[in-house]
């Protein structure tokens, strides 16, 4: 004698199952259907997830929490600060660079590398801004020694210096310069 037995199919997130709902025995075989999720989420268990717990957790100093104070943006300062410029003369010459270690006429050891310059008679420490008019480069040199003694030229810079508005490989080019106070 056969028993009559209801099978439902019953489709949880994406998956399909059979439930034995009623029966007089128990069948031989169970066979169990799944197939793919089609929206991308996982097929829903037959074991039910662990209900969450919660931890007990103490607050520090005291049972009031408070929110973390928001972090204060450091100062950083990209350059320094523009001084105002005040230019007391201009011309231009010509200018050259040198790079041979020796002393200068102020008592420093010259250094190729820092941004200083020769003139015969500007006064030592005098800040020049000297300009390549081919290009609208610039520096800001100091001038820390006599020279160049070489006609036609008025103002000798550092290797530094000269790298910053010309190539060395030009050796001399014509400059604007400003005296700034």
């Amino acid at each position: 004698m056969a028993s009559a037995a209801v099978v439902g199919a019953l489709l949880v997130g994406g998956g399909v199952g059979a439930v034995q709902l009623a029966g007089a025995r128990t069948p031989e075989t169970t066979v169990e259907i799944t197939a793919a999720p089609t929206t991308g989420t996982p097929a829903a268990s037959a074991t039910p997830a662990p209900t969450p717990s919660k931890t007990p957790q103490r607050a520090s100093r005291g049972d009031v929490r408070r929110a973390e104070p928001s972090p204060t943006p450091s100062k950083t300062t990209a350059s320094p600060k523009a001084r105002t410029e005040v230019v007391t003369d201009t011309g231009s010459c010509g200018a050259s660079f040198y790079d041979e270690p020796q002393g200068t006429a102020n008592g420093e050891q010259f250094d190729p590398e820092a941004l200083t310059a020769a003139h015969k008679t500007w006064a030592f420490d005098t800040r020049v801004r000297v300009t390549n008019p081919a290009n609208g480069k610039s520096v800001v040199v100091r001038i820390n020694d006599r020279g160049p003694y070489i006609d036609g030229r008025c103002i000798d810079l550092s290797r530094a210096a000269f790298r910053a508005i010309a190539s060395l490989d030009l050796g001399h080019i014509d400059v604007r310069y400003e005296i700034l106070k």
